[in-house]
């Protein structure tokens, strides 16, 4: 497909998609296979420019996959994996040795910062966390044995937006790599890549899916990082079966539609909540007076359905009077899917480098495609039963 002057949205409908290849049918087909065979010894030991050779290395769904994570993230090359998790591990490996120092973002995802002090930490790498609004101050962090600079913006529990551009001007200067977990975006409503980052990372789970049926990682790169990013991930056998390739591709043929009702309802149900008495902070980069907000404006094409709220202290007999009652909104982990979720949280709990008091109750939720006026109904009432 020659998308030299498509937009976006037409781009994301077509990518990974070869139907002549395929008898025909409109979407990659689902592969499903190990042995890979060969129609002649030649073949079978050539060593370049055949795509195909085991399935652990990959089928035609999942090549079909990667080339429309390249197409969404505005990547060179891609790699999927089987969670967010995984890929956050494929690209933090990938940069470890022996005496490395990594710099990771005070409010990276819980998952990343245990994999650096439980799994790292063994193998000699040693991880200063930095408080999210540093900026390019992170020079002064900098070490000579500094070997990666990770991001996560917005943060997915308190939803600082960080100065990536600042920060990618210091990287770059210094010849260090950056990384950035993009999944809060989707990949639909920031490419962290044109602003400077090497590497960015989602859990395919949430928006790429969107249907709450899947487990999914990707990692979008530049050419000059995939060879290391491959290698790792083939060494660790990382694979993704055909069912689960096939399922993220259809979820992402609706990726447009579902991302800007994400954002339109997102931001009602957020402004909504902004004049609760019950309510002391909403954390939503999207709305003018968040402390993020001017960099969301220059990252950022819109919002994604996820956000946080404080609520003032209630006892805890009270705050299940709220969430027992929900029937709109489920209690559950995971955000991305047309579902609308509700958790109080704490992220004090994942915090180092910075101190979270937000002087309440947090709690995180995620606005799905239900009509956001039932789902503002079901918050009064949550309140309505908070004050009994």
């Amino acid at each position: 497909m020659n998308s030299e002057h498509l937009r976006y949205d037409t781009i994301l409908t077509h990518a990974g998609r070869a139907p002549a290849q395929h008898s025909g049918a409109v979407n990659t087909p689902v592969y499903r296979a190990s042995t890979i065979l060969f129609p002649d010894l030649a073949a079978l030991e050539a060593k370049e420019g055949t795509k195909l050779r085991y399935g652990r290395r990959g089928t035609p769904t999942t090549h079909a996959l990667e080339d429309a994570i390249c197409a969404l993230e505005m990547a060179d090359k891609a790699l999927v994996t089987p969670s967010g998790v995984n890929a956050i591990s494929v690209v933090l490996m990938a940069f470890a040795e022996p005496g490395a120092h990594f710099l990771m973002t005070d409010s990276a995802y819980g998952p990343a910062r245990k994999f650096c002090e439980l799994m790292l930490r063994k193998f000699g790498v040693e991880t200063t966390y930095y408080d999210p609004a540093i900026g390019a101050e992170i020079e002064s962090l900098i070490r000579p044995e500094t070997k990666l600079i990770w991001m996560e913006s917005p943060g997915s529990q308190t939803f600082e937006v960080q100065d990536v551009t600042a920060i990618c001007t210091v990287a770059q200067r210094r010849a260090i790599p950056t990384a950035i977990d993009n999944t809060w975006s989707g990949g639909y409503f920031c490419q962290p890549l044109t602003q400077g980052v090497d590497i960015s990372v989602q859990a395919g789970t949430k928006y790429i899916s969107g249907h709450s049926d899947l487990m999914l990682g990707s990692i979008a790169c530049r050419d000059a990082q995939y060879d290391r990013l491959r290698d790792t991930y083939l060494r660790f056998g990382v694979c993704v079966g055909g069912d689960d390739a096939f399922l993220a591709m259809r979820g992402l043929r609706t990726m447009a539609v579902r991302m800007a009702h994400h954002h339109t309802s997102g931001l009602k149900v957020a402004n909504w909540l902004l004049q609760q008495e019950e309510v002391l902070r909403v954390m939503h980069p999207g709305l003018p007076g968040d402390p993020g907000h001017d960099l969301w404006k220059q990252h950022f094409s819109g919002a994604s359905g996820l956000f946080g709220f404080v609520m003032r202290s209630v006892d805890r007999a009270a705050l299940g009077r709220m969430f027992d009652g929900l029937t709109l909104f489920g209690m559950g982990s995971s955000w991305g899917g047309f579902e609308s979720l509700l958790v109080p949280s704490n992220p004090s709990v994942y915090r180092s480098a910075t101190t979270w008091t937000p002087g309440g109750q947090t709690v995180r939720i995620h606005v799905g495609l239900e009509d956001p006026d039932d789902l503002i109904a079901e918050l009064r009432r949550g309140f309505d039963r908070l004050r009994e």
